[in-house]
């Protein structure tokens, strides 16, 4: 990366007639062109990372909406949604009973703790190289200082350290401001404050501020999903310095599967989901599946079939859609739980996007002998776990009749599909997303780009090039930027979003004529590509 660092400030001084060329050619597409926009939703279009974040105040507005789980109960049941809507219902019976537990310890303040033997455990940590040095950190605190999570190393260890965060988070705050970020060297401290937790992001790499604040977004969902954001402010209501690991037990893992991906997954980036490449007739048929199995039984909302973190389809009820951010929640529960494979789950989640004050019920299985595809019905109702089991063993039974999941295995065994089969001698790789699905894709990686390192390098420069084409101060349409290992565009229209990767000695003329030839080429194969027809329930 050492290289990518040289050729990124290099970009941001380049004269703005560098752009103009890549974009005077753009009209050519009509402005409403968008490969991969389906005919019905399925899931909620998505902006940037940028353009999403909001102040505190905001999220504050935000999260006292109205809840959709009960309107959807009062709905199925009968009632006037016009009735008060009592958010206090939909509250985990089990949580409650977990938070009324108060720990004996101090209830005045952290410092209190830096008294204790765990001072010299604290400076081992923060003097050891190898935590010291890692490239990506992630620490959770209460507002109150007390630590909850750290991505690498022991909490316990690192209570002076998460101290020192709470008291400039404080110290700002108290001075009528909000502190964001601070850079210091090649490392950016960025910091997320969302009552009643902070949350800190310290890294070398070449996300941006907003991309870090995108991905500290994500962790905070991760939390909310296990205790809902009502029962989270409750917590901490009752006792400020409460210490949330005693909850949080078990759910750790979540978290660490999360912070190992939201640095190379393109799916955080693009705030889209990546569909499997599937023949659209086979795709319709599992789709219609769910809808005639699930549209029998009240209460189901959302039915999900997801194979390695792709999205297979998606049925829901009429109304009510799920967000991109909500799917990447399950898909990361999903691939951290190797127990789903051995047994049916039945386990209460929260999607914070679609309610963030309670409970969706999942009933979780997987639907063939590798236990790489997995089935989640999602309801309202607490005691539906039968009626659920017996909806997926029909599903199951009808997706065998049809050869759906042999069409599914011989997806997943390919590996997706080559660049070269787009035709384009000089493209080595691209990321394609439809704005309005929230969709993506993107073909296997090969070579140059067959390590992780190679893979680094090359999403660290999909991040420098979506970093800059949103930048506020100023947007661009088309980006050309030309590195000794790659040549990198980017290209905005109305309806989708371009990034892809070039020879290094491929003319703007040349990269220009590339992109469009993409763009036609995924319009050709959207029907296999992307999911352009999803039944409601």
């Amino acid at each position: 990366m050492a290289s990518a660092n040289v050729l990124v400030e290099n970009k941001t001084n380049e004269s703005p007639n560098d752009t103009k060329i890549c974009c005077e050619d753009e009209h050519e597409l009509p402005k409403n062109f968008e490969p991969g926009a389906s005919r019905t939703s399925v899931l909620l279009s998505t902006k940037s990372l940028e353009e999403e974040s909001v102040s505190n105040e905001e999220f504050q507005v935000l999260q006292r909406k109205s809840s959709c789980i009960s309107e959807i109960e009062k709905s199925v049941a009968g009632i006037s949604l016009e009735d008060n809507l009592n958010d206090e219902s939909q509250t985990d019976g089990s949580l409650k009973t977990k938070t009324s537990v108060e720990t004996k310890s101090d209830t005045t303040s952290i410092h209190s703790e830096l008294l204790t033997d765990e001072l010299a455990g604290d400076c081992d940590e923060l003097n050891d190289p190898v935590w010291k040095y890692q490239k990506n950190h992630i620490f959770i605190l209460s507002e109150a200082g007390k630590p909850i999570y750290s991505r690498h190393g022991s909490e316990d260890h690192l209570v002076t350290l998460m101290g020192v965060m709470q008291a400039l988070v404080s110290f700002v705050q108290h001075n009528g401001d909000m502190i964001r970020s601070i850079h210091a060297g090649d490392r950016k401290f960025v910091f997320l404050h969302r009552i009643p937790l902070i949350l800190v992001a310290v890294t070398s790499s070449k996300a941006s501020v907003p991309q870090l604040l995108g991905h500290l977004t994500y962790v905070y969902n991760q939390i909310v999903s296990v205790f809902t954001m009502s029962n989270l402010n409750k917590i901490f209501e009752k006792r400020s310095n409460f210490d949330l690991r005693r909850l949080l037990g078990g759910a750790e893992k979540f978290l660490d599967s999360l912070t190992e991906v939201l640095d190379t997954d393109p799916c955080f980036l693009l705030s889209a989901v990546k569909c499997l490449s599937l023949d659209n007739s086979i795709r319709e048929i599992i789709g219609q599946t769910l809808a005639q199995y699930c549209g029998k039984i009240k209460n189901i909302v959302f039915a999900i079939l997801l194979v390695d973190n792709q999205l297979v389809t998606l049925v829901r009820m009429k109304k009510y859609y799920l967000h991109p951010a909500d799917l990447h929640i399950v898909m990361n529960l999903i691939s951290s739980s190797e127990s789903f494979k051995s047994v049916e789950t039945w386990l209460p989640i929260c999607l914070p996007k679609f309610d963030s004050s309670g409970f969706l019920h999942a009933h979780i299985s997987y639907v063939d002998d590798d236990c790489k595809t997995c089935l989640l019905l999602l309801s309202v109702d607490k005691d539906q776990f039968f009626e659920l089991k017996e909806c997926r063993n029909k599903i199951v039974e009808r997706l065998k009749k049809y050869f759906c999941m042999e069409a599914i295995e011989k997806s997943v065994y390919s590996k997706g599909y080559s660049v070269s089969q787009v035709g384009i001698t000089e493209v080595r790789h691209f990321l394609y997303k439809s704005r309005s699905t929230a969709q993506y894709t993107a073909p296997r990686l090969e070579a140059p780009y067959v390590t992780d390192d190679d893979w680094n390098h090359l999403f660290g420069l999909y991040q420098y090039l979506h970093h800059r084409m949103y930048k506020s101060s100023r947007p661009l349409k088309m980006l050309y930027y030309s590195g000794e290992r790659e040549t990198m565009v980017g290209w905005h229209m109305q309806g989708f979003e371009l990034y892809a990767a070039f020879e290094p000695l491929v003319t703007k003329m040349d990269a220009t004529n590339a992109m469009k030839k993409i763009v036609q080429w995924i319009k050709k194969e959207e029907d296999n590509l992307f999911i352009m027809n999803a039944p409601t329930i």
